[in-house]
């Protein structure tokens, strides 16, 4: 194909540069060989100031690209702009007709021809929808979730995306905040791997027409929310930014990933987006990242709310000297930044670097050697739903739903013979399971629970919705308000409870009431679902209670009294189908919690790895003097880590080939893990260090090692891990990471509460 557009003044001093040719293709991409930061250079070199700074400019779409052109107002500006150049990337265009309509227009009528960016939120899915990235943090399936990512890129690639505003690394404490269901939990080791499975699944081992850049966000802190209120101001030590928060930022630079995304909050009374410290002297400083980094939507205008910048031309200043690149809807480098380096406030340098930056982005994509490599429709008819995505996503799926507690052994249910009540508006829900940030995705097309079961033919099933979760019907942009009122169909619910041998209980979040700006600070059961579950408890208390929710829950008492509970999140397209299989015990269960959950809202935020404090315990019960509650034991509902299985396992034999650990040397520790029933299961082995004396104070223990061990019934698996200086590294009061001479001590087991012990010294 020929892109022969481009003006032949300027086309000749490329040819000149990169080599020569008469294609636009080659033009811009050069020769093969020829190292991308020189291609840059010839382009960037080809370029003005205003047309620079339009590479550091993203708009929203803005018009209808199969209707008429704007003729006026901001969507006519922008097309303008578009036109001019002035446009370096787009976001929530999708599909293959609209994405080629505007990339025509990029490549064909501007000076230049540079090729737009697509961006989108493909956070867990695209059409085919996987369960919520919390979900999937629950199955610590590394490799699933990295298939995840990859199926996610592959339909949003062939509808002409090839940028996605994921995955979300923010460590959260806060149950109360909305967007833990965006991200992998509490715990930066198991967040970092998560991080980087998720990178690679996005971008692949090379970018073809089937990957996409992935987009590590939100840079930094924003999952430490006052009060878990989104947007609210964070303010938090030095030593939980390093060793709690970073970590997983850290991780993705590392795994190559191409772009960062800043945050709405402040740290250190500095908003995210000026703040150079995170952007210019961290991130593109010590850590050495060479992608670019894009402004949350509007935040660079935030900056005013804030109370950090004076006005918008204030705020572009501020933006581009802390090192954002570029600016997701607030209009303000387009308007100000070729002033402000007239003015001499930003140096053209710092512009250069951005759109090096930018250009490099587009250089890796393959976007100049052929700018429509995205944009093929045959491909996206072939691929959108396909059968294999589908398959994916219920394995994904019932990998990350959590078994709590099954009492009596109720589950898995009898396959016939029985007479099922089924009962909960979110039985029926098509959409919920979907999810918060599903925005490609289709309402209604989810497998319901009551669609899952109806492929098991043996019981005789009954539904009955009980109570509506939400009045009125939730959506994307829209404020959820919760059913507090409307009890009407309880009394068919506790009828049909009372004639089954099994009441399932469908309740919880609907998938519009957790994700971003839905933070709650009653994180019960929401509305009247919880005086429904009492009432069909007095009918019938054989209960299998199915949770579905994107955070973490306060369900005491639930945990007292309900015999089975499984935690079954938001799973996606799949979802009624992969929640049937665990409930009839056709997959056995074996996700973990990655986030506690709190016994009431109370104790929030609560998490495994906190720090011992100078007064812990008592040795008088009747003492008041002691870091407690004077209403509620100090404990979790349940704790990081826990999940059970239909499978039993025992660990024993727990070795450590040296309880010295030397400086450049390892530690190969290794623990028996038995399968005591007779059903074939998988466990994940997690291994935990405590430091008991560091020159900074040390949480209780802390994740620092994980294996999902399939093993057998009745057999053992030896599981190994190996401990090294890297293992015991943290952020010192020294402002370095490195390891510190001293005693620790070892845990393992399957939750954060393992017992059992050893000990080992590192002397450096």
């Amino acid at each position: 194909m020929k892109y022969t557009t481009i003006r032949y003044g300027v086309a000749a001093a490329l040819v000149f540069a990169i080599g020569c040719s008469s294609s636009r293709q080659s033009n811009f991409a050069g020769k093969d060989k020829l190292p991308i930061d020189r291609k840059v250079d010839s382009v960037l070199k080809l370029m003005t100031l205003e047309e620079k700074v339009g590479q550091m400019n993203q708009y929203n779409g803005f018009w209808d690209v199969t209707g008429p052109v704007p003729k006026d107002g901001q969507a006519a500006k922008k097309y303008e702009n578009l036109k001019k150049g002035l446009v370096g990337s787009m976001l929530n265009v999708r599909g293959v007709k609209d994405v080629r309509a505007l990339q025509k227009i990029a490549v064909e009528e501007t000076r230049l021809g540079i090729p737009l960016i697509f961006g989108f939120d493909v956070v867990h899915g695209y059409k085919t929808v996987s369960p919520i990235p919390l979900a999937e943090a629950a199955s610590w399936d590394l490799e699933a979730m990295k298939k995840s990512a990859e199926i996610a890129a592959a339909e949003a690639a062939v509808s002409g995306l090839n940028w996605t505003f994921a995955p979300m690394v923010d460590i959260s404490r806060d149950a109360r905040w909305g967007r833990v269901m965006e991200g992998a939990g509490e715990d930066p080791y198991l967040g970092s791997q998560i991080a980087i499975a998720r990178v690679k699944g996005f971008q692949g081992d090379k970018l073809d027409e089937f990957h996409i850049a992935a987009c590590t966000k939100h840079f930094a802190g924003y999952g430490f929310a006052e009060s878990g209120r989104d947007y609210n101001t964070v303010d938090i030590s030095d030593n939980t930014l390093h060793n709690i928060i970073l970590p997983p930022f850290k991780a993705t630079v590392d795994a190559g990933v191409l772009t960062f995304m800043n945050s709405f909050n402040e740290l250190e009374g500095i908003p995210a987006t000026g703040n150079a410290y995170l952007q210019r002297n961290l991130l593109k400083g010590e850590w050495k990242f060479d992608g670019f980094v894009v402004s949350d939507w509007g935040s660079m205008g935030e900056m005013i709310a804030h109370g950090y910048a004076k006005d918008m031309k204030d705020a572009a200043m501020k933006a581009a000297n802390a090192g954002s690149d570029m600016d997701m809807e607030s209009y303000g480098y387009l308007n100000h930044l070729v002033t402000l380096v007239k003015e001499g406030k930003v140096s053209e340098d710092k512009i250069n670097d951005a759109v090096r930056r930018i250009l490099k982005v587009k250089f890796e994509l393959g976007l100049f050697e052929n700018p429509y490599k995205y944009c093929d429709e045959n491909r996206e008819k072939q691929n959108i739903g396909k059968k294999e995505f589908q398959d994916g996503v219920l394995d994904m799926a019932k990998k990350s739903i959590v078994l709590l507690k099954n009492e009596n052994k109720l589950l898995p249910l009898k396959k016939s013979g029985q007479k099922i009540a089924v009962i909960g508006a979110l039985a029926n829900d098509k959409t919920s399971p979907l999810g918060s940030w599903r925005i490609g995705a289709d309402d209604n097309t989810a497998i319901s629970f009551l669609e899952g079961m109806a492929a098991y033919k043996g019981n005789q099933i009954t539904y009955e919705k009980g109570a509506d979760v939400a009045l009125g019907e939730p959506r994307f942009m829209v404020e959820t308000k919760i059913n507090t009122t409307d009890k009407s169909s309880f009394d068919k619910a506790i009828a049909a409870a009372k004639q089954a041998d099994v009441v399932i209980m469908v309740l919880g979040e609907h998938g519009l009431q957790t994700g971003e700006g839905r933070s709650r600070s009653d994180i019960t059961l929401p509305g009247v679902q919880q005086e429904l579950l009492e009432a069909v408890y007095k009918a019938n208390p054989n209960i299998v209670l199915v949770l579905q929710n994107g955070r973490p829950l306060a369900i005491p008492w639930a945990a007292k009294n309900i015999p089975a509970i499984v935690e079954a999140w938001h799973l996606g397209t799949q979802s009624g189908h992969a929640i049937a299989q665990v409930l009839y015990g056709d997959y056995n269960p074996s996700g973990k919690l990655p986030m506690t959950f709190p016994r009431n809202v109370g104790q929030v935020p609560i998490y495994y790895n906190y720090k011992n404090t100078g007064r812990p315990s008592t040795d008088n019960p009747e003492s008041v003097f002691w870091s407690h509650y004077t209403d509620i034991e100090n404990t979790p509902l349940y704790p990081f880590g826990h999940g059970l299985s239909y499978s039993t396992f025992e660990y024993s034999n727990l070795k450590l080939d040296t309880k010295s650990l030397q400086k450049n040397g390892k530690i190969k520790v290794t623990v028996d893990v038995k399968n005591t029933s007779s059903v074939d299961g998988k466990e994940v082995v997690q291994l935990y260090i405590r430091d008991l004396v560091a020159s900074v104070t040390r949480p209780v223990r802390e994740l620092k090692g994980f294996e999902l061990a399939e093993i057998k019934a009745g057999q053992t698996k030896t599981v190994s891990f190996t401990i090294d200086e890297k293992t015991i590294e943290f952020y010192s009061a020294n402002k370095i990471w490195e390891a510190e001479a001293g005693d620790f001590q070892l845990f393992v087991g399957g939750s954060s509460t393992a017992t059992l012990q050893a000990d080992f010294n590192y002397s450096n």
